[in-house]
């Protein structure tokens, strides 16, 4: 299937499907896979059952990888294939504000200041939204050991700071899809109409729920 934009991002909090998504996209548009890689922090499991303690080497290591990674992404060619990823540098901030203290946050936006990010824009982002129920059954489900230790407040507070990110972005089209009553993974219907979606859409804010379409 042809795909008309070149650089697709899927974004949303931990447990709503970003990277099972973003799998399939890749498959169904023959595009090429950019994934964040979080298993690969060597703080992160630390981090919940810890948040206090190992909240800042979390968060620093996460900005460096993601700087390397957005690095690579300015040696590729995105008018030769497409690419599709399941994470934004944005990102980094929401977490940073959401697990540091108070002076830990300013070290962290000093450091921020002074690297070079130069990350191209992506041609659309989907925004995955579900209720902290919804993401806490998933979690449970995907069955990673150290996310099991994720505290329902942490999930509730991550969600808020996502939605209000998303109110006001307006760099790229953005596609605002509720996942709480649709599977986009399991139901071919579903993620059919997913992919409807992605191939009319056009520039603007655009919202996907399971109103939006009928069987």
């Amino acid at each position: 299937m042809q795909n008309q934009h070149r650089y697709i991002v899927v974004e949303g909090p931990i447990g709503v499907g970003k990277t099972s998504l973003v799998r399939k996209l890749c498959d169904s548009f023959a595009s090429e896979l950019l994934l964040e890689k979080a298993e690969e922090n060597p703080f992160i499991a630390r981090f919940y059952q810890n948040p206090r303690q190992y909240a800042l080497s979390t968060q620093l290591y996460f900005l460096l990888q993601r700087t390397q990674q957005v690095q690579g992404f300015r040696q590729i060619d995105l008018f030769q294939s497409s690419h599709i990823a399941d994470f934004m540098i944005d990102k980094d901030r929401l977490f940073a504000e959401l697990t540091l203290t108070t002076e830990e946050l300013k070290l962290y936006q000093q450091i921020y200041q002074h690297m070079t990010i130069d990350a191209p824009k992506p041609d659309l982002v989907i925004y995955l939204q579900a209720p902290t129920g919804v993401l806490r059954e998933r979690i449970i489900k995907r069955g990673i050991d150290y996310e099991q230790a994720i505290k329902d407040d942490y999930l509730n507070r991550l969600s808020e700071l996502y939605t209000r990110f998303f109110y006001d972005y307006d760099e790229s089209t953005l596609l605002t899809v509720n996942t709480q009553s649709i599977d986009l993974i399991n139901s071919d219907q579903d993620y059919q109409a997913l992919l409807d979606e992605i191939n009319n859409i056009r520039s603007g804010r655009h919202y996907f729920n399971q109103s939006s379409f009928a069987y």
